[in-house]
């Protein structure tokens, strides 16, 4: 499959609380010992994908998911023709990843990494 969905987000009001709930209820083994406090989701067996829990600083709680892409500029440009919005341009976190969002014509937020 082209672009195949390589991560998806949990983004929550509280980040802690979030991570703790789904580490109790799926056994997820959740790493947020990092500067930004994202839980790093562990991929977990075969046919599953690692993805994160994140502490959202405002606005309304949502899930996402992120595919991988050749290339973030071309797709957002697709994406826009297509009735997309761009919620967050390329960005990148240096050694870690490369990615923007968007919101789809119904209002999804979906995430691309390249």
């Amino acid at each position: 499959m082209p672009n195949p969905v390589v991560h998806f987000e949990i983004n929550a009001k509280n980040g802690v609380k979030t991570q703790q709930f789904y580490k109790r209820l799926f056994q997820w083994n959740i790493d947020a010992n990092n500067t930004m406090n994202y839980g790093m989701v562990a991929k977990g067996g075969k046919g599953g994908i690692a993805g994160g829990i994140n502490e959202l600083p405002s606005g309304k709680p949502f899930v996402t998911f992120y595919a991988r892409v050749k290339s973030i500029n071309a797709v957002l440009k697709k994406a826009k023709k297509l009735g997309a919005k761009v919620v967050m341009p390329r960005t990148v976190i240096p050694n870690m990843v490369t990615f923007a969002m968007f919101k789809d014509p119904e209002g999804n937020v979906i995430g691309i990494i390249e």
